[in-house]
């Protein structure tokens, strides 16, 4: 489990501390708040350390591990130079970045400046390696464009973030049998029975939806919304997404309908219960209180941490955090929602709606 996170001057962060907890966090805020970077540091960080990177059980070395964070920072979020990370500010200045476990040999805290390119500094340096391979799921789905990504990835120079390659590298890991297939089996009735089918990977390298009422389908013809069920479907039945691990999503709701979301949010649930823990990305009021509602009703026992973020005067992003969402302060994305709504019932009952000037003159 990844207990802490604090960024120092990283990215739009000045110096933010996120205490997450044990299942699922949720990070909501504006446009431009951070919400990405949020899970793109701590995925890179992960990833880094994962037993399967190079297929070493120990960790790298000191010298090893400041090249990969470095490399891994550079090819998760995309700069045009490692020191480009750094908060923008006048004059030469670097950023800290720690980690913390409830592990703690798997601590990891490392430092640069505005003019590094390559290599980090480690201030701490893990003394063991993570067991499993985080997840990272985009915005939005890869299944379409998985035949030949990786390749094409690792040969020629595309400007994709590398999360894309990781995750489409775990869809195509093969299926997992024995003791864990009763369980995945589980996780898989209400995706299979939202798409309407299954998953399968042919020998050509391509996906198809095997649909229930007979023949298949190429992925390319699947709605997108369906696409990423089956892109989660996949990679719990690969395991990737069982028993141990991290599950990073990015606005689970893009491009989706509300009937989806209901799926999507008890998947999201539903595999926090089976041991990943989850970090979500998100500024649908729909998603959150759907969230809500199982975890009253189903999931109560749930260690969930909620983040607000919230710019400042300075352009600096903070952070609220508690474990419910009235602690994370007002987010005005998920308040427009709200009035909305006030607005829509307000007009279907007749009552007069105030113009804009006199909104206005009411605010003030």
């Amino acid at each position: 489990m990844l207990k802490s996170m604090k960024l120092e001057d990283f990215t739009v962060f000045h110096n933010v501390e996120f205490n997450f907890g044990k299942q699922l966090n949720i990070v909501v805020g504006e446009n431009g708040a951070g919400k990405s970077h949020v899970l793109k540091a701590a995925y890179a960080a992960i990833a880094v350390n994962a037993a399967r990177t190079n297929g070493d059980p120990e960790p790298p070395g000191k010298s090893q591990m400041q090249s990969a964070l470095a490399e891994k920072f550079r090819s998760v979020f995309r700069p045009d130079g490692l020191g480009r990370l750094v908060r923008r500010q006048k004059g030469r200045k670097k950023c800290n970045l720690e980690f913390v476990f409830d592990e703690t040999a798997l601590n990891l805290s490392f430092t640069f400046s505005t003019l590094a390119k390559t290599e980090v500094t480690l201030k701490q340096t893990p003394k063991q390696r993570i067991e499993k391979l985080p997840v990272f799921l985009p915005t939005r789905e890869l299944l379409a464009i998985y035949p030949g990504f990786v390749s094409l990835y690792e040969t020629t120079h595309l400007s994709f973030e590398e999360t894309w390659r990781d995750t489409c590298i775990l869809l195509g890991a093969p299926l997992a049998r024995g003791p864990r297939e009763a369980r995945i089996k589980e996780l898989l009735v209400p995706l299979e029975a939202a798409m309407d089918g299954s998953v399968e990977l042919d020998k050509s390298g391509r996906f198809y939806l095997n649909l229930n009422s007979g023949g298949n389908m190429e992925m390319h013809l699947v709605a997108e919304g369906m696409r990423k069920l089956a892109m989660v479907a996949r990679l719990v039945a690969t395991g990737s997404l069982l028993d141990k691990g991290y599950l990073f999503w990015d606005e689970p709701e893009a491009n989706l309908n509300p009937k989806i979301i209901k799926t999507i949010a008890r998947t999201i649930l539903q595999i926090a219960a089976s041991g990943i823990q989850v970090f979500v990305a998100t500024h649908s009021l729909f998603l959150l209180r759907e969230l809500h509602v199982l975890q009253k009703r189903e999931f109560s026992s749930f260690d969930t941490r909620c983040f607000g973020l919230h710019i400042a005067g300075d352009g600096a992003v903070t952070v609220q955090q508690g474990n419910t969402m009235d602690d994370i302060g007002e987010i005005t994305a998920l308040d427009e929602d709200l009035q909305q709504s006030e607005r829509y019932i307000d007009t279907e009952m007749g009552v007069p709606v105030p113009t804009t000037t006199e909104a206005s003159q009411e605010d003030v």
